[in-house]
């Protein structure tokens, strides 16, 4: 996440910095997120959340429905950073090629 941060003000970008293990996140933004990617790349599969998960949970997730509660009651299992475009694209973990690239189209 900070190198993510430093990127963003190293490039004067403007940005807003939503916490959502500490402030929660709506299923309405998570549903969007997976309309752009499958489960398996939102879910931070080697994060300790995800490790305690039963094998039932585990087996569970793959289903929209469960994996969209599992992250809104568990945020932190949710992969970070996560980057959201004006365009409404977003970008998952940070690739600093990347993120420029797409700051910069």
């Amino acid at each position: 996440m900070q190198k993510a941060l430093r990127f963003l003000e190293a490039e004067k970008q403007i940005f807003h910095f939503h916490n959502y293990k500490v402030n929660g996140i709506d299923a309405i933004i998570i549903k969007r997120w997976l309309n752009l990617y499958p489960i398996e790349l939102l879910i931070n599969t080697k994060g300790l959340t995800f490790k305690k998960l039963t094998d039932t949970q585990k087996a569970s997730i793959h289903l929209k429905s469960k994996a969209i509660e599992m992250m809104t009651e568990s945020p932190s299992m949710i992969k970070r950073p996560i980057l959201e475009l004006k365009n409404g694209n977003i970008l998952l973990g940070f690739n600093e090629i990347e993120w420029k690239n797409a700051l910069n189209a």
